[in-house]
Parts: C-alpha cells; sequence; structure tokens
C-alpha cells in the first residue's frame, strides 16, 4: 500500500497541474502509515535513515517522534501551527512533534509538559542537533540530529553533534522543467525504499505504539479514572493563576478593563465546582454502577476541558493587556514595593506566630506554624527575579540612571535590599534561558514584545525591549523580561496569602476564646435541664439522652481542664463544646430550639471558616503537589460553607415570612459538614507534600526555587502527571499565567533558521 500510494502521488504530479506557488499549509492530520509526513520532499532518498532514527529512539526510549515538512505555516506562527497539528494528530505525553516550513524556513517543536523532556531539554536538543541542520538545509539531518538528541538528554548523556549534509534550499519549491521531472522520479526512487522497510516497521511497532492512528480506543476504567483526577488537578492549577493574574491586572488596569477574563474566570470556576462536585460523589461510600461510573468520569473530563477552553479563548487577550514587556517599568515598580512593605509585614507575622505558640497550643498554631518562614523564603525568590528583572530592563528600570523613575545608581533589588538587611538574592532565580520560559527561544534570542495596547499605565515612558539594551542571552538577543516578573509577582502574591494567614489565625483565635466562656455557660445550662428531664423520665426512653448529657459533660470537664492549665486550643475548644451542646440540645426538642441553633450555627461557622480558609492557604502555596483528593474535599467544604452561610442570613428580611427566621439547623448540619471536610482537604494535602519530599521533590531548595515549584509559581515539567492521582513533579518550566490547559499543558520552541 505504501508503494502504491508513492507511486500514485509521483503520477499525479507529472500529469496534474503544478500547484501554486505561494499555497499555504494548514495544520492538518498527520501521514497515517508512520511518523514522517513529508509534504514537499524535502528527505528524498534519506527518508529510510530518518525513519531508522525515529524507530531507535521509540526501541531505547518508548519516545514516538513526529516529523512534518511543509512550505509555510499559513501565516501562523510556528508554535500555534506545530501545537494545532499535535492535537489533531492526538499525540500524547510520550510523543514529540518537531515541524519545518523549507520555504519560510521556519520550524518549531512541540511536546506535552506531562512528558520527560523539559523545556530545558527540548532546547538543548535544538539549538545543537536541529538548528545547525536546518542552517545548512539538512533536512533529514534535522531530523535525525533530534531523535538522536532526545535519546542522548533521556540516557544522561551529552547532546550529540550531527555531521551536516547540505541539501536543497526550497525542496518542492518549484525550478526548471528538469528538475520539474527529476523531483518526481526521486520520489518513486524514495517511495521504495521506503515501501518495504515501513511495512515491517509497522507490524512490528503496532502492538506497542502509544498514540492512536485509525481510531482511539476506549480507555479502561483505570485509566478513565486517572484521566479524571489529572484534569482536575490541572484546571484546579489554571484556575488558581488565573485568578492570581486576574487581580494583578484588576489593580493595574481597573475592573472595567478587566471584565471580560473576569467572566472567564468565572465560567471556569463554575465549570471546575460541578466537576469537583462530580469527583466527591464518586468518592462518597455508594458505589455506582460501571456505565453511570464512566459516565460521570466522562462529564468530569470534559466540564474541566471546557473551563480550560474558556481561560485559552481570552489568554492571548490577557497577554496583551498586561504586555509586561512594554509595562515592565511600573510592573517592576509596583512589584518591589509591594516585596517591600511585605518585609515589615512579615516581621510582624513572625512575632504574631511567636506570641500564638507561648499563649496556645501546637495544634492551634499548626496551621500557620510554617507561614512565616515559607513567606520568606517566596520573598528571597522574588528578590532575586526582581534583580533579574532591573538588569533585564537596563536603563528603563525603574530608578536607573537614565530610565522611567527616579535617578539612582540602578544596583540590583537584592543588593539594595541585603544593604538595608534583607537576605533578598540568596538563591538562583528564574532563568528562562534554561528553564524554557516564555519569550526565548533556542539559543537565547528573545521574542518581540506584542502590539501596544494604548493603556494607560501610568507615568514615564514605555518600556521598549528592542531599546531598552538591557542583559543580553547567550545567542546576543535579549532576554525577555516577562518571565521575571510573572515569577516575582507570583511569588510576592504568595508571601502576602502566608502572612495574611498568619494574621487572620490570631483573630480567629482571639475570637474563639472570647466566645468560649459563653459557650460554657450556656453548655452548663443545657446540662441541667437535661439532668431535669432525666429524673421524670423512665429509664429506656432516656438512653439516647442520657448518652449525651454524658458526652457533654466530658467534653466540658475536659475543655475547662485545658483551659485553667493555661495554653490551649480555643476554636478546637469551642468547636468540641458546640457539637456536644447541639447533640444534646437535639435530643431535649424543646421549644426555644431554632434560637440555641442559631447561636450554635455562629460558633460553627467560626470554626469552618478557619479550617477552610487554613486549607485554602496551604493548598495555593503547595498545590504544585497536591493530588486530586485534596482538592476535592476542599471543594466539597467551600460549597458547604457557602450554604451554611445563605442558611444564616435568611431571616424576616429575606423573604422567608415576617418575623420569622429561617430554620437553621440544615444550616449547622452544613457548617459543622465544612469543618469537618476543610480539615480532612489539610491532612491530605499535607501528606501529599510530604509524600513529594519522600519522592525527591525537594520542596525546601535554595533561594526559595523549590518553593516556587512547590507553589505552583513555577510550572513542574511534568504538570499534573507523572504519579497516581494526579500529582505533579519535575522540575521548573516557565512561570505559570492566565490561561487554561493549551495555553499550559505544551512545551515548545522553535525561529527561524
Amino acid at each position: 500500500m505504501a508503494l502504491l500510494s508513492g507511486l500514485l502521488a509521483a503520477v499525479c504530479w507529472l500529469v496534474g497541474p503544478a500547484a501554486p506557488d505561494g499555497r499555504a499549509e494548514e495544520p492538518g492530520p498527520l501521514d497515517r502509515r508512520g511518523q514522517i509526513t513529508d509534504r514537499v520532499d524535502a528527505l528524498g532518498v534519506r527518508a529510510p535513515d530518518v525513519a531508522r532514527a525515529l524507530d531507535r529512539l521509540y526501541d531505547e526510549h518508548r519516545l514516538q517522534l513526529f516529523v512534518v515538512y511543509v512550505r509555510d505555516f499559513s501565516g501562523r506562527s510556528p508554535q500555534d501551527w506545530a501545537d494545532a497539528t499535535a492535537d489533531l494528530g492526538g499525540l500524547g505525553t510520550d510523543d514529540v512533534l518537531l515541524a519545518v516550513a523549507t520555504r519560510e524556513r521556519t520550524y518549531a517543536y512541540t511536546a506535552d509538559a506531562a512528558g520527560r523532556l523539559t523545556q530545558a531539554r527540548l532546547d538543548e536538543v535544538a539549538r545543537t542537533a536541529v538548528e545547525p541542520a536546518l542552517r545548512a538545509d539538512d533536512w533529514a539531518g534535522a531530523a535525525i540530529g533530534a531523535a538522536d538528541g532526545y535519546g542522548a538528554v533521556l540516557a544522561g548523556r551529552p547532546v550529540p553533534v550531527p555531521a551536516i549534509t547540505s541539501g536543497v534550499p526550497d525542496p518542492g519549491g518549484g525550478g526548471s522543467p528538469g528538475v520539474d521531472l527529476l523531483v518526481p522520479v526521486v520520489l518513486v526512487a524514495g517511495a521504495l525504499a521506503v515501501a518495504g522497510y515501513a511495512y515491517v516497521s509497522r507490524r512490528r511497532r503496532a502492538r506497542t505504539r502509544t498514540t492512536p492512528h485509525g481510531g482511539v480506543p476506549v480507555p479502561d476504567a483505570e485509566e478513565l479514572d486517572e484521566r479524571a483526577r489529572r484534569a482536575l488537578v490541572e484546571t484546579d492549577d489554571a484556575v488558581r493563576t488565573s485568578q492570581e493574574e486576574l487581580g494583578f491586572a484588576v489593580a493595574q488596569f481597573g475592573e472595567a478593563a478587566a471584565k471580560r477574563f473576569a467572566e472567564a474566570v468565572a465560567y471556569a470556576e463554575g465549570e471546575l465546582t460541578t466537576a469537583f462536585r462530580l469527583r466527591q460523589r464518586l468518592d462518597d461510600a455508594e458505589p455506582e454502577d460501571e456505565v453511570t461510573r464512566r459516565a460521570m468520569l466522562e462529564e468530569i473530563t470534559t466540564r474541566c476541558a471546557d473551563a480550560g477552553r474558556r481561560l485559552d479563548e481570552e489568554s492571548a487577550a490577557f497577554d496583551e493587556l498586561r504586555d509586561l514587556e512594554r509595562t515592565a517599568p511600573q510592573a517592576l515598580a509596583a512589584a518591589e514595593a509591594a516585596h517591600r512593605d511585605l518585609e515589615g509585614r512579615l516581621t510582624t507575622a513572625e512575632a504574631a506566630l511567636s506570641a500564638m505558640r507561648a499563649r496556645y497550643t501546637d495544634t492551634a498554631a499548626a496551621p500557620v506554624a510554617t507561614a512565616p518562614s515559607q513567606a520568606r523564603a517566596r520573598l528571597a525568590f522574588a528578590a532575586t527575579n526582581l534583580s533579574r528583572a532591573r538588569e533585564a530592563l537596563g536603563p528603563s528600570a525603574p530608578g536607573a540612571p537614565g530610565g522611567g523613575g527616579a535617578g539612582g545608581t540602578g544596583p540590583s533589588y537584592a543588593d539594595r535590599e541585603a544593604a538595608g538587611g534583607t537576605d533578598g538574592g540568596a538563591g538562583p532565580a528564574y532563568d528562562p534561558a534554561q528553564a524554557g520560559g516564555a519569550g526565548t527561544v533556542p539559543g537565547g534570542g528573545a521574542v518581540p514584545g506584542g502590539a501596544d495596547s494604548g493603556t494607560d499605565v501610568g507615568a514615564g515612558p514605555a518600556y521598549d525591549p528592542a531599546q531598552a539594551g538591557g542583559a543580553s542571552g547567550a545567542g546576543g538577543g535579549r532576554v525577555s523580561v516577562a518571565p521575571y516578573l510573572r515569577a516575582a509577582e507570583g511569588a510576592v502574591g504568595q508571601a502576602a496569602r502566608l502572612v495574611e494567614a498568619v494574621d487572620r489565625r490570631a483573630v480567629e483565635l482571639a475570637e474563639a476564646a472570647g466566645r468560649l466562656p459563653g459557650a460554657l455557660a450556656e453548655a452548663e445550662a443545657d446540662l441541667a435541664e437535661a439532668r431535669g428531664v432525666l429524673e421524670g423520665t423512665p429509664g429506656g426512653a432516656a438512653a439516647e439522652l442520657r448518652g449525651r448529657v454524658a458526652r457533654l459533660e466530658s467534653v466540658v470537664r475536659d475543655v475547662r481542664r485545658v483551659t485553667e492549665a493555661g495554653r490551649y486550643d480555643p476554636i478546637d475548644a469551642l468547636r468540641r463544646t458546640e457539637e456536644a451542646d447541639a447533640a444534646l440540645d437535639e435530643a431535649l426538642e424543646r421549644e426555644g430550639g431554632v434560637r440555641r441553633a442559631r447561636a450554635f450555627l455562629d460558633q460553627a461557622l467560626l470554626a469552618a471558616r478557619s479550617s477552610v480558609g487554613a486549607a485554602e492557604d496551604y493548598l495555593a502555596t503547595h498545590r504544585g503537589a497536591v493530588a486530586s483528593e485534596a482538592r476535592t474535599r476542599l471543594a466539597e467544604a467551600r460549597r458547604h460553607l457557602a450554604e451554611a452561610e445563605a442558611g444564616a442570613d435568611l431571616g424576616p428580611d429575606a423573604g422567608t415570612g415576617a418575623g420569622a427566621w429561617a430554620d437553621p439547623r440544615a444550616a449547622l448540619a452544613d457548617a459543622q459538614r465544612a469543618d469537618a471536610l476543610a480539615r480532612q482537604a489539610q491532612a491530605l494535602a499535607e501528606q501529599d507534600v510530604r509524600m513529594r519530599g519522600a519522592l525527591g521533590g525537594r520542596p525546601g531548595g535554595p533561594g526559595g526555587l523549590g518553593g516556587a515549584v512547590l507553589g505552583g509559581i513555577l510550572l513542574s515539567g511534568l504538570m499534573g502527571g507523572g504519579r497516581p492521582g494526579g500529582m505533579p513533579g519535575g522540575f521548573p518550566g516557565g512561570p505559570a499565567s492566565f490561561g487554561g490547559g493549551g495555553t499550559r499543558r505544551r512545551l515548545g520552541g522553535g525561529g527561524r533558521f
């Protein structure tokens, strides 16, 4: 069949009309016969050599490299064209695509971020083995170099430098009549040479191929479950990062300018909430039949994909709005000001934590016990990246000579902070030249900044990356400032959240301590009433009431003992008292039960808000290691808390009847459920983080780099994959940004050659 296809192609070339010289090559399906799609006959008689290199890579490392040769990329950017082709071809986590436009002399490579190749490895292979061959028109050598290079980095060896064989500059580009007759002859020869080899190769590899050709197999139940878990993790991370980026945009440009992006985030949140609700139902004690379970898992992945698609639709416009390359001086000044403010607040938070530990038990301070140290690590990471951003800006940096801000000598931010006693430059910055961040291409060159959006972002001239004259990359081009700024902003934002968590915990503990004496007095009054009821009730009929009385008596004794001993946990003491007293109140079935339930609800809401807030803070600042189960429990806790708060707000003014309050007992149950689920979510998240450390994830690391990966500030090289339950792992990619899976899940690069 392959031979017949080649012969038919040659005949069509000979007898058919010539294709227009400027035809565009839209992204399309890959050749179903193998991993080579050559629409311009760039490989010619060397196609078997390329096929052998691709097979060798697969046989040794189970990685498939697909190569595509076309005239042009139909007006798209090389990366967009390659990503679209990879999606159309159904490429998976163990697949890489190399696309080359021979007439445009541009190329791109793309791989799934959940695969084994990090951005740094992809870029290294491109610099060493692909671009040199392409510059010499060695089309086959580029594919062979890529295959051998990927095999080398997966084996831990240096990327080999390929032997270059110069070729035709524009294969398939038209020419003299002699050439027009020669090309189909070469095509026939190539088809004859490839046909026999491809036939044997396809039969041998059909049993082990990872990417579907000729139809997608139906996944089994276990695979479908794993896909759903991974989709929840990836989408939750995308929504959280997009929320954070949206906050920066609102602060810089106002709510009106960011309205469309806020709507996209709200839509994605709604889809994700429904997906988490489905996952919670699957995790509940009541099992579903196989058909129902598959349908629910498929709906989870569909809703997650829809949420990501909505964010992806707005990602390009969002990047254009913020345009960090153009607005870099203003963004840098704002980030540095926030960093300085947090340094002072962090000192206050450390003092507050010390006071908490002196007054309360370790369990009371446990949710924020490591928050100050983590905040300091985030600030160290931010300071180093702010320094790199200032260096990249050069004279345009605020405070630099001739820059947009006040005059000065322009020392690095880390140096200026260190002069004030801050250890801001303790470790490495995020390096886009190594990690493959936005705006870089192999060789260290920078992608030019986006078009001016026309938005007035403040006083001072706009930063022009083409004119600034800042730091240069290895290849002589300017280093993009945007990745440094985005990494610094993310770190400053998480540091602020960690500091605020300490402040909030101190307030919650003080409020619980203030409410506890009243709750104990109410409990003792209820006990006295219950004892009176028991005196006139037959023994058998009072068994349940006696049990609840005994439980509350035990709780009251224990709480009074720990409070009188000195250090205690006010939130836990109030929670235990409220739960035991509410259970007794329910058994008494007396008039005024609704009033008492409202009092219990107020106490339960304090505990629930505290638990949900603590779990939210922990997951948000450790999301690089947290799997789907903890996220699902937290989402369910948020839902129950929202319903409890809605029930607490229903009163005479809420349409429930003149002078009538809604029965708060359902809201009380929701608040208690939210509290329990949030504490379970935090325990699961902490377990995930410990497991990551045991598996070599190193949550620490010099200069806060490990914390930046742990917090999701930098995307890991195995985003959302690699371990059961959707647990991320691997090494840093680029800084996270606004968008869904289509924006975040593919690694790549390329450019002109």
